[in-house]
């Protein structure tokens, strides 16, 4: 096994490692938080961190993304000291806007004057999350994921824990604030470990340049992603009630929140690797359709179970008090299965140096998406919001498939790309039909039902890759010997 597989095989494993972690913890904190709580509460939450996470993405000015894409050869001492300081500086000159004119300014806009305190506190991170930006993008560029999974998974333990303690005592909402923020506080201290890395009294304007020139495109795409991600939240709260919005963040949080967790491990990983092999689009090529192909195969199962069982599983789990939920949680589930066959490219994108393509395509999907969008939920409330996102996802995939074919060195045709990610599609659907039919026709009760799910599923995928992930396990075994 060349070197750069195994560097993305041990990335790949750790930032799974994180990901069951996190997923199981913060599955664990939310079913305890949403049965303690209430749809209006999490919905006035969710109007917070609209206004504070777009905040959150202009923090970054893509100082992580321009250190990890830079040629290790072209990379000086400056240009992380140099980043730091200016991040640090931006960071509180943005969280003094925050507390002062946004905090007003939302809880203006809902009608909710809780939000002018409780805004001010959800974005505490803002404070600390330069300096992890810096400890991250070293430890990326090193690929070394078996330090940030365990950085990621002890502050997402001790932050979920100290806010279950807050909801049984009674804290609300706070509880809520707390758990979206105190993480990134944990971590300070545990990158500065990990690294070893410490901030010296360095700024120079030419390693500015050469970090802020590459970050002003990737800032510009966080934002345009962000507008995309969360103008259906600014809306639904806007035009319909706290309750709504509460309900259909519920869903949010189950599905597309799930598999952003999901891109965010695996394009951890990909991102650096696609910046090393940025000049040879065959091993691009190659490393994106295995990328697709996986990520798909795992995500889909959940997202399968969720269309099928989605109702009986939101009512005896949660409470009947989510019951709004349920029809936008099977349309969100559809949408992340589609949205998985593009869940790499604007890594990819980026990774090749090309930061102004994937600005000017976000663009263009805004464009397409934001007017169906508003359409929708004036009519339809939030089963037109997910219906919305469907459809973007749709669009995603036929813009993505254009991008490659004529904006990019790299050739997937249609039967390549549709190859590459037929086995889970199958795989979902002999589940989905299997599984609908004991539930509806014979009336297995829904945790049985899941269960054979789960099983047909991994046995159809076994049936047709098995022989692949056979001589995969051979040859990390043989690469083990070998060290």
């Amino acid at each position: 096994m060349d070197n750069s597989k195994k560097l993305v095989v041990k990335g790949i494993f750790w930032n799974a490692i994180q990901l069951v972690v996190n997923q199981s913890f913060t599955f664990v904190i939310r079913l305890v938080l949403a049965k303690l709580l209430f749809p209006e509460q999490f919905g006035i939450v969710g109007m917070a961190t609209v206004f504070t996470g777009f905040v959150q993405v202009l923090n970054d000015i893509g100082i992580g993304a321009a250190l990890v894409q830079k040629k290790d050869e072209n990379l000086r001492e400056e240009h992380f000291h140099t980043a730091f300081w200016t991040g640090l500086g931006w960071s509180v000159f943005l969280y003094a806007v925050i507390s002062f004119l946004v905090g007003p300014l939302a809880a203006d806009f809902y009608s909710q004057p809780i939000l002018t305190k409780l805004i001010p506190v959800i974005s505490l991170g803002i404070l600390s999350s330069p300096v992890n930006l810096i400890h991250k993008a070293q430890l990326t560029k090193r690929m070394d994921f078996k330090k940030m999974a365990f950085i990621d998974n002890i502050s997402n333990i001790i932050a979920g824990s100290l806010s279950l303690i807050l909801a049984f005592s009674g804290f609300g909402i706070w509880s809520l604030a707390f758990n979206s923020v105190a993480s990134i506080a944990i971590t300070i201290p545990l990158y500065f470990s990990a690294t070893k890395w410490t901030p010296k009294r360095m700024w120079s304007y030419s390693a500015f340049k050469d970090v802020f020139g590459f970050g002003v495109y990737t800032t510009g795409t966080g934002v345009i992603n962000y507008l995309i991600n969360n103008v259906d939240y600014l809306l639904i709260g806007k035009l319909l009630t706290a309750q709504a919005l509460g309900s259909y963040t519920f869903a949010f949080v189950l599905t597309d929140t799930f598999r952003g967790r999901m891109m965010a491990v695996i394009n951890n990983v990909m991102y650096p690797m696609y910046g090393k092999k940025q000049s040879d689009p065959e091993s691009l090529k190659k490393y994106y359709l295995k990328v697709v192909n996986y990520n798909s195969l795992v995500i889909y199962p959940i997202m399968v179970f969720f269309v099928t069982l989605g109702d009986p599983f939101t009512v005896n789990v949660f409470g009947d008090k989510w019951q709004e939920s349920v029809f936008p949680l099977k349309i969100l589930s559809i949408s992340v299965m589609i949205h998985m066959l593009v869940n790499s490219n604007t890594a990819l994108i980026r990774g090749m140096g090309r930061p102004k393509l994937e600005l000017k395509l976000q663009l263009i999907k805004a464009a397409i998406y934001i007017p169906i969008l508003i359409f929708s939920i004036y009519y339809y409330g939030i089963v037109g919001a997910a219906c919305a996102i469907l459809i973007n996802k749709v669009f995603a995939v036929i813009i993505a498939q254009y991008t490659f074919n004529n904006l990019l060195n790299i050739k997937i045709s249609a039967l390549e790309f549709f190859s590459a990610v037929k086995t889970p599609w199958i795989g979902a659907i002999v589940a989905f039909v299997i599984s609908t039919v004991l539930f509806e026709q014979f009336h297995v009760h829904y945790i049985i039902a899941g269960t054979i799910l789960f099983l047909i599923y991994v046995v159809t995928i076994w049936l047709i890759m098995g022989n692949e992930f056979k001589a995969q396990f051979a040859e990390l075994r043989l690469s083990k010997k070998k060290l």
